[in-house]
């Protein structure tokens, strides 16, 4: 099986999950685009005004990623929404009055990946 890398596209012109792309790379899919990203949860909004809807901004080593998780979903992963200190994000790339977002179709808790940096042995 043949894993593909971000940098690799496919004859329809986009790769696909499982590969994670860096925030630094959003600008490259196109609109509606299915994307992965990865990212320590360095905020999490809930706004009384938002109806449901929460806001996530993940940080990876080249910038921020802005990312919505509608109601129905954070019901689905609520655990890793609450939790999480570093998720996986797979969903559809927004671009609307320049800011670019995520909206999330599935959403995984890799904090454990965390301990790993600390591996002498990686």
């Amino acid at each position: 099986m043949h894993v593909m890398t971000s940098s690799q596209t496919v004859a329809r012109g986009w790769p696909r999950p499982p590969s994670c792309l860096r925030a630094s790379e959003l600008e490259r899919p196109p609109q509606n685009a299915r994307i992965a990203v990865a990212g320590l949860v360095i905020l999490r909004q809930r706004p009384g005004t938002a109806k449901g809807v929460i806001f996530l901004t993940l940080e990876d080593e080249t910038g921020v990623v802005n990312v919505i998780v509608w109601r129905k979903l954070y019901e689905r992963f609520r655990r890793a929404v609450i939790a999480g200190r570093c998720l996986r994000v797979t969903g559809r790339l927004q671009r609307e009055g320049g800011v670019t977002h995520v909206i999330a179709e599935e959403i995984e808790d890799i904090s454990p990946l965390l301990d790993r940096l600390l591996d002498p042995d990686l």
